[in-house]
């Protein structure tokens, strides 16, 4: 979406409205803008491009304070205007500088650490989201016995990405009934999605199938397996040393927000859909309760493919061209240190 055309001297002062803002947290006034930022415009100039751009949508006016703050408006034009764009995926085959390759077991251990070093980062909340069911294709299900009472699932995605869990079925299936039901699996749902194969099994076709009726208690771990999209949250409590969020409401709201995996979930899961680095502004975000948030997300890839998410959250009054930086920049270091992960099933010898 192209930014809504201003002049050159609203923007430069829209501009400096927003750097004043973002530094001091403060309402700004004329005088600032005129002795900090913009250098040849009288405080009285500076004052009536400040009404044009308030008329305009760009500032408001908090309670009888002299000085304005920036709109959601405002912030997007900042964005929009910030992109063109260089912050958006990388080329197939771009290499970032970090070459370390990572341990074998590394990529759940990636996985949970990056939230946190996004936090450190950018001193917000920073998420990551596992693979989505709507991009997630699969490859094979293998079924191994443990021993008397246990079992492994392991799930295969069209990536090459490997997802392995215990299971403990009743009544358990014998070693060769085992194989064949992870067969079975495999023939039937091979190349579609993973809500494709969870809507299927919770509303199967034929009722009476031999597999659903024989190994129900197996179909029903492996429902739980395909569901678990893991979310990743670091740093919650960074929203208490924002000065925006001084409003206890406000910081309850969004805390219940971040408790609330399931919403945070189906959000991010849409903000994957198209890749490389989106940013949601205040009242663009459907979740009522971080509407005073902006929410900043980056893909991050598998062998080419979009794996899943990650991001952060904050105030509105943010630096976005440094925080998007950071999330684009983790989010190639995600990816390509995901390229670099040497797989292991776990099987039993």
């Amino acid at each position: 979406m192209a930014p809504p055309v201003l002049d050159q001297r609203l923007r430069q002062v829209l501009l400096a409205v927003i750097a004043e803002y973002v530094e001091t947290a403060q309402p700004v006034g004329s005088r600032s803008v005129s002795r900090r930022h913009v250098r040849g415009l009288s405080p009285a100039t500076i004052r009536n491009a400040m009404a044009d751009l308030e008329e305009q949508g760009f500032l408001t006016h908090p309670h009888t304070s002299a000085g304005r703050v920036p709109t959601d408006k405002a912030y997007r034009f900042y964005v929009t205007a910030l992109g063109e764009v260089p912050w958006k995926a990388a080329p197939a085959g771009a290499k970032t500088t970090d070459t370390a390759a990572p341990p074998a077991d590394a990529g759940e251990r990636l996985m949970s650490e990056t939230p946190t070093r996004l936090s450190d980062g950018t001193h917000m909340t920073g998420m990551l989201l596992a693979p989505p069911l709507r991009r997630t294709a699969l490859d094979r299900i293998e079924l191994v016995g443990l021993g008397e009472d246990r079992a492994l699932a392991v799930v295969v995605t069209d990536t090459g990405w490997v997802t392995a869990r215990a299971l403990t079925p009743l009544p358990r299936p014998g070693v060769e009934e085992l194989r064949e039901i992870g067969r079975t699996l495999t023939r039937r749902y091979r190349g579609k999605t993973f809500q494709a194969i969870l809507d299927d099994i919770e509303r199967p076709a034929d009722p009476l199938d031999p597999l659903w009726t024989r190994s129900r208690g197996v179909l029903d771990q492996i429902v739980g397996l395909l569901r678990d999209r893991n979310l990743y949250i670091s740093g919650a409590i960074n929203v208490l040393d924002h000065p925006d969020f001084s409003d206890v409401a406000t910081m309850r709201g969004l805390l219940k927000a971040f408790e609330d995996k399931a919403r945070l979930v189906d959000l991010l899961t849409r903000m994957a859909e198209e890749r490389g680095v989106q940013v949601l502004i205040g009242g663009e975000n459907p979740v009522e309760e971080m509407r005073e948030c902006s929410l900043i997300t980056s893909t991050y890839t598998y062998r080419g493919q979009v794996l899943g998410v990650l991001g952060v959250v904050g105030p509105r009054r943010m630096a976005y061209g440094d925080i998007i930086t950071i999330v684009d920049k983790t989010a190639r270091l995600v990816s390509d240190s995901l390229s670099r992960v040497q797989r292991e099933l776990y099987l039993p010898s």
